[in-house]
């Protein structure tokens, strides 16, 4: 099933990509309503990385659920395996940094030192733990140091399955009247492969059971790994999205012997080689704009123009408010976790002709487009 955009182009991937409506929706859309869906196919998409995690801690249904009333086009869930096979979101599949598992002695001994992508790791892992129990714990603040204010909501939320992140997607897609995607991450499959709970099947069957199947249905699958997604391309016709990190190769070709690395796949050979099963590619923002050893920004590269020429689409990942995560031409002030010129950020990337925006800061990123 190959993978490219030629009879769609890159226009009528953002189409799809931002402005399919749901059927219950399309029904009642008047002219203003198409007239709005036609402007949404010129604009990149906002994608709600983890949710609005600059609001609320991540992968939770209220994180989400901000993004979307922030004006996010997709929300984006991490997926990783329970005992029993179900879905989950969370960013890693050890989950003492998200989690309250830690505090709970009932889930002492629990805690183990496994090897993921040949680095050990020790903590608690969403594969030891019944789709019930992990419902037992409550989330909080990845990063409680940057933000603080995200810290009161501690406690509070549980950890959504992928059913329960489409539901919300519907269910908001109804009450709003447009359509908010789904923007899903298989995390760690090879390893998840390993030890027989391989992701692929399990995404295919509750994409089925949504009818979210086809290329046109408000759905983009992402992974850092190829193997999978050469495998998702023969068993479900969503679009597919090969992420690159600015260093590092991806873990199957680790694992297989593979000698390519990321920055191999983002030549134009390699991007030829990537849609050949993949309709976009997720980019670290340095493959796109590099960064001297002092934090400045350097030239762009050609990066977007090669994929485009590809028929490829460009997300970009983390757009993030914070100084910290800023270049140094646009931070604000000294306070690592004070607040940037974000805006600037935005425009410097979607003036070279990015598609769309993976944010921690949703609303950043829709203001930033309406001001184009």
């Amino acid at each position: 099933m190959r993978r490219t955009l030629s009879a769609l182009g890159v226009a009528g991937a953002l189409l799809a990509a931002a402005s399919v409506v749901v059927p219950a929706v399309a029904a009642q859309a008047g002219p203003d309503h198409r007239a709005e869906q036609a402007r949404a196919a010129q604009r990149p998409i906002v994608i709600g990385h983890r949710g609005a995690s600059g609001y609320r801690p991540e992968h939770t249904l209220e994180a989400y659920r901000l993004a979307i009333r922030q004006g996010a086009d997709f929300i984006e869930p991490d997926l990783v395996s329970t005992r029993d096979g179900v879905l989950v979101a969370r960013h890693e599949n050890e989950i003492s940094g998200t989690t309250d598992v830690a505090a709970r002695p009932e889930y002492a001994a629990r805690k183990a030192t496994k090897t993921i992508d040949g680095v050990t790791v020790t903590g608690w892992f969403t594969e030891d733990f019944t789709l019930a129990e992990l419902k037992t714990l409550r989330a909080k603040e990845r990063l409680p140091q940057v933000r603080v204010a995200n810290t009161a909501f501690d406690g509070r939320f549980e950890i959504p399955t992928f059913q329960e992140v489409i539901d919300l997607a519907r269910a908001e897609s109804k009450a709003r009247g447009r359509t908010i995607g789904v923007y899903p991450e298989t995390k760690h499959p090879t390893y998840f492969a390993s030890i027989g709970r391989a992701l692929e099947e399990p995404l295919v069957a509750v994409l089925r059971r949504n009818r979210l199947t086809h290329r046109n249905d408000p759905v983009f699958v992402q992974s850092f790994e190829t193997a999978n997604l050469r495998k998702l391309d023969k068993m479900i016709d969503v679009r597919l999205v090969q992420l690159m990190d600015a260093s590092g190769a991806p873990y199957d070709f680790v694992a297989g012997g593979d000698k390519r690395t990321y920055a191999d796949l983002a030549t134009p050979a390699g991007l030829a080689w990537v849609s050949r099963y993949a309709d976009g590619v997720g980019l670290n923002k340095n493959l796109i704009v590099p960064r001297d050893a002092t934090g400045r920004l350097l030239a762009p590269t050609s990066v977007i123009r090669d994929a485009h020429r590809q028929k490829l689409v460009v997300h970009a990942w983390t757009f993030r408010a914070e100084n910290q995560f800023l270049p140094v031409d646009f931070r604000i002030g000294t306070d690592p976790n004070a607040r940037g010129d974000i805006t600037s950020e935005y425009e410097l990337f979607l003036d070279l002709g990015l598609d769309g925006v993976f944010s921690d800061h949703p609303d950043t990123a829709v203001a930033a487009r309406a001001g184009r």
